[in-house]
């Protein structure tokens, strides 16, 4: 567990919650960013970062990985610190008007100003329909994501899945694990046709095992795992002894936690005044796609705007006895921290 303390926490490290780290930089505000996924980026980075996005002022095209990689160098300068594959699971507001937020993994983050900037929400793995699936979960041989590879060197590792996630994965595991195996319930993959073809050549060349057809039915161990069953179409189950099984199927957005943090909520979005885009919690924002308020377009250009009008917002909660003068950075160019 570790604790940090800074000025603004952000929920979120898609496009927006990143750029609310540029606002609240020009502005000298600290900032710490939190997000369930193991990398910077949300959706962009998660599910389509190959897809070319064409309503970024200035870029008449650019691919989602390259916007996030642009923005974490804008917002360089400004030394941000990040807790990543961790999701915020309570929030408290203290005697004194700041905040106590806990993640998931036990680390606490102490904060003036809480933003919310989750896109759709908390994105949590889509489970397969396995009995006893749970059993094995909290470091017992079931992960739904993989934050460290070389936790897995020289293990027995069976990936479940067809998308980019799990060739991925496939192709960076087959030099890590001492056994992978992939399992496919089809014959073809969803993923890109250049990666799909380096886990075929894998392989054949009996750096790993591929099985199509095939479905991960059970999970077996005595408090640990150690086998799985697959059952391929048209034949008999048998079991293979793994010490991870990790399905790959994908992330389900939800709300998550914050549903019971007391935040006016509507049709599963976060309700905001449009004037800073504060809640009706003093102090707690919402920008980007989890909010909602009349004529309210679900578009990364106007979650970067509503993420300049709550540091505006923000700036006066931090430091109520300054008054805030709009500095250009075209004249002050952008200072550090």
């Amino acid at each position: 567990m570790s604790t940090v303390t800074t000025d603004i926490c952000i929920i979120g490290a898609g496009p927006v919650g990143l750029f609310a780290v540029f606002e609240a930089g020009l502005l000298k505000m600290k900032c710490h960013v939190v997000d369930a996924l193991p990398q910077v980026g949300g959706q962009l980075s998660e599910i389509y970062p190959k897809k070319p996005i064409y309503d970024i002022p200035g870029f008449p095209s650019i691919l989602a990985g390259d916007l996030i990689k642009n923005q974490m160098e804008q917002i360089a300068p400004f030394h941000p610190t990040f807790t990543l594959g961790e999701r915020v699971e309570d929030l408290e507001k203290l005697e004194d008007g700041s905040f106590r937020l806990v993640t998931s993994e036990g680390t606490e983050i102490y904060c003036r100003v809480v933003v919310i900037a989750g896109g759709l929400g908390s994105f949590e793995p889509r489970k397969p329909a396995i009995d006893n699936l749970a059993n094995f979960e909290g470091g017992k041989g079931v992960n739904y994501m993989i934050l460290d590879p070389e936790h897995f060197r020289d293990k027995r590792v069976v990936l479940a899945g067809g998308g980019d996630s799990a060739l991925d994965w496939a192709i960076y595991l087959a030099d890590v694990a001492k056994e992978l195996t992939l399992v496919h319930r089809g014959t073809t993959f969803r993923g890109a046709p250049e990666s799909a073809a380096k886990v075929s050549s894998l392989a054949e060349e009996g750096h790993m095992r591929l099985l199509l057809k095939s479905n991960v039915t059970e999970v077996h161990g005595n408090g640990k795992l150690d086998a799985v069953t697959v059952m391929p179409d048209g034949a008999d189950a048998y079991q293979i002894e793994t010490d991870y099984f990790i399905p790959l199927f994908g992330l389900v957005p939800k709300l998550g936690p914050l549903e019971n943090w007391g935040l006016e909520l509507e049709k599963s979005a976060i309700v905001v005044n449009t004037v800073d885009y504060s809640t009706n919690i003093p102090g707690v924002y919402a920008i980007g796609d989890i909010n909602t308020y009349p004529g309210k377009l679900k578009l990364i250009l106007c979650g970067y705007h509503e993420a300049a009008l709550m540091a505006q917002s923000a700036y006066s909660v931090i430091n109520p006895d300054k008054k805030f003068v709009l500095k250009y950075t075209t004249v002050n160019g952008v200072p550090t921290l």
